[in-house]
């Protein structure tokens, strides 16, 4: 067990393109792996975007992409399309996973973990997990989306929180490859209006106590 805690610097982009966050995530990758910077934690906005993992099976899209509202973007992270658009919180993870265990089932537990403390925090006590399903849900109604990447154990990609009540990006796909799904927001369930900003300052202590606990309890 290490006794080391790691420190994630945290940056606010703001309201970015999909295709520019993807370009600095590559960027700040390759300083990470060449010891330029340390683990960073990137929380901002999107512009409105369908992204997939890289698989054959295309039907979350629930359409073909010209047929979408939004672009379509294939990307290099696990699991089926989602939508990013204003009004949710985007994280992407950043780290040097030599330091959390190089385990990515207990890294998606420690950012499910992250989000979960954060929203119950934040009063909504029945956030949790669902078996056998990845990300952060109330009940049966999908709060949080998660796909990780990984090159030579530098994660990419992350979280997507759902902050506002409009959730009509989602209308066009079905989430996450998931029938019937229902997604629900931080508003919708507070009952009480928030903005991106003031969710990603507030979550920032939750997703270092988790990364802190991660790297804890990994193997020095």
């Amino acid at each position: 067990m290490s006794d080391q805690i790691e420190k994630i610097t945290f940056q606010y982009p703001g309201l970015v393109h999909f295709e520019d966050s993807l370009a600095l995530q590559q960027e700040l990758v390759e300083k990470i792996r060449a010891g330029e910077i340390g683990d960073t934690c990137l929380l901002l906005e999107h512009e409105p975007v369908y992204t997939i993992g890289r698989t054959r099976d295309r039907s979350s899209l629930a359409g073909e992409p010209d047929s979408l509202p939004f672009p379509v973007v294939e990307i290099n992270r696990g699991g089926q399309a989602t939508f990013h658009g204003p009004g949710q919180l985007v994280g992407y993870l950043l780290l040097d996973l030599h330091r959390y265990g190089q385990d990515l089932h207990t890294f998606l537990r420690a950012i499910e973990e992250a989000l979960i403390d954060f929203l119950q925090n934040a009063g909504i006590e029945q956030a949790g997990r669902r078996e056998g399903l990845t990300g952060v849900w109330v009940e049966n109604r999908k709060i949080a989306s998660i796909g990780v990447g990984v090159r030579k154990w530098i994660s990419m990609h992350g979280f997507a929180l759902n902050i506002s009540r409009d959730l009509s990006g989602f209308e066009s796909i079905i989430p996450c490859g998931i029938q019937d799904v229902t997604m629900t927001s931080l508003e919708q369930e507070s009952g009480r209006d928030w903005t991106v900003e003031k969710a990603a300052q507030e979550i920032e202590p939750f997703i270092s106590a988790a990364m802190n606990r991660l790297a804890l309890a990994s193997p020095s």
